[in-house]
């Protein structure tokens, strides 16, 4: 070979995207020129769909476009413009769809006034004298943080630039600190307010409260395994995670950190609560818990003496993050249900139930034969990718075979966990590895991705323990639900 090594694989990088273009043009014009089934438009739809993801287009677009195309080659233009005319607005124009804005905001004030940080000193306090007690402590505040914020990657944040430094300057492995961080990271998928289990539910259509509840008790097994997993690594390998001596302060000083870690807590009694008892809706938990971030936001600041003009800054830039993230929200919502559409138009998703019912298929088995394929998809797949792309396909056959819409939510994101942290397109792995390879995090020791991936490991593969009990057990997903006040 001529070229450098970079060069090589930057034309091996040339190929692969020229040959995925090909594909998505020679799929397109099958699509228009031949004379195809419908079924076969709708199979095409979804392997341009991928095609186009692969590309780097972002999935709403993917989709969208794809979506179109197939609507076009089925029923023609007019059909393909009269869709998009409705579903931009008729898909998006719901008022359980209010309660996304106020996640995200909720999430964004919590981070940028810094009320998350105190969620952390409080569980190392109370954990801290466990095998593994910080990287425990690091895990149980990603679940607090999950239930009063949607956001993934604010918790990621909130947490990796504290926890990390701690854990490495007491003598912790970077496999154990990195991989606390991102297994507590992914919590917020699952534990109201979880932001993947509304967009589901808005794709499933599927009742917005029931469908948070059902990731309660999911959400706190996931904590519970984490916390094991931790304790049993630092058992076996006790050199990673040396045993603290004692807490500085002892209970006076554990007492006094509840009272740094009560707004949070009141947040989450007031989404979840509100929820349970039935007496707020989604949007309306979702209103009062972005209410009471913000004043809680700004007493913390103000109480840190940051004036009036800086703390209008931190609010501004949560309203544009906010911005920004529900408008790509809404774009993946019209994506799904052009998609949908052409789903229900083709009979793909009837022709796969038929299938799936002739072959004899418990629902157990079919489960687990889709955790492979989830897993494999999420090779190359972002994971609302993944998800979106496979709800239109896969609700028919699943009801089918007795598979709940609730509990299937669930599933999916717990699936979608799995790929935030596994290779090669974990993005919560590249977003620890980005916050572990600052300097000041962690304290001049370089941390490899090669490390962050080894230290996730672990908690994938726990994920997938627990995942296997909600399938032998579903009822640990759809109790709840049924047992609110407001079910």
């Amino acid at each position: 070979m001529t070229g450098s090594p970079p060069a090589a694989r930057g034309r091996i990088g040339l190929w692969i995207f020229a040959g995925v273009l090909l594909a998505s043009v020679l799929v397109g014009a099958a699509m228009l020129g031949l004379s195809l089934s419908r079924q076969t438009i709708g199979i095409l739809v979804i392997a341009l769909s991928i095609l186009l993801l692969l590309l780097g287009l972002p999935v709403g677009i993917a989709m969208l476009g794809a979506g179109l195309l197939g609507l076009y080659a089925m029923n023609g233009p007019r059909v393909a413009i009269s869709t998009m005319k409705s579903v931009a607005y008729d898909s998006t124009a719901s008022w359980s769809y209010s309660v996304i804005p106020m996640f995200i905001l909720m999430g964004m004030i919590l981070w940028k006034t810094g009320l998350t940080s105190a969620a952390y000193d409080t569980a190392r306090r109370w954990l801290g004298w466990l095998p593994g007690g910080l990287a425990v402590a690091t895990n149980f505040a990603g679940a607090i943080l999950a239930a009063s914020s949607g956001s993934t990657i604010g918790i990621t944040y909130a947490l990796g630039r504290v926890s990390i430094p701690e854990m490495l300057k007491s003598g912790y492995h970077p496999r154990l600190a990195v991989g606390s961080v991102a297994a507590a990271g992914t919590l917020g998928q699952i534990i109201p307010p979880s932001l993947l289990l509304v967009i589901y539910a808005g794709a499933a259509s599927v009742p917005i409260g029931p469908q948070l509840l059902a990731g309660i008790v999911p959400g706190i097994l996931l904590a519970i395994a984490f916390a094991t997993t931790i304790i049993g690594w630092a058992i076996l390998f006790p050199a990673s995670a040396p045993r603290q001596r004692g807490e500085p302060g002892g209970w006076p000083a554990r007492l006094r950190s509840l009272a740094a870690v009560a707004p949070v807590a009141l947040i989450v009694l007031i989404v979840v609560g509100g929820l349970f008892l039935g007496v707020a809706t989604a949007t309306e938990a979702g209103v009062f818990g972005m209410l009471a971030a913000l004043i809680f936001g700004v007493l913390h600041q103000r109480r840190q003496g940051t004036g009036w003009r800086a703390i209008g800054r931190l609010l501004r830039d949560s309203a544009v993050g906010t911005l920004t993230g529900t408008a790509a929200i809404f774009l993946l919502i019209i994506g799904v249900a052009v998609l949908s559409r052409v789903m229900a138009l083709s009979q793909v998703p009837n022709a796969l139930a038929g299938l799936i019912v002739g072959s004899e298929l418990g629902r157990i088995e079919l489960l687990l034969i889709l955790i492979l394929v989830y897993m494999v998809l999420g090779m190359f797949m972002d994971t609302l990718a993944m998800m979106l792309l496979t709800i239109p396909v896969l609700l028919v056959p699943l009801q089918a075979v007795g598979v709940d819409p609730l509990w299937f939510g669930v599933f999916l994101v717990v699936m979608a966990e799995v790929g935030l942290l596994t290779p090669p397109l974990g993005i919560l792995a590249f977003i620890v590895h980005r916050i572990a390879d600052d300097p000041e995090t962690n304290l001049g020791r370089p941390i490899s991705l090669t490390t962050v991936f080894q230290g996730v490991a672990p908690f994938a593969a726990t994920a997938l323990v627990v995942l296997v009990a909600l399938i032998l057990m579903p009822g640990l997903v759809t109790w709840l639900p049924g047992a609110s006040l407001g079910g």
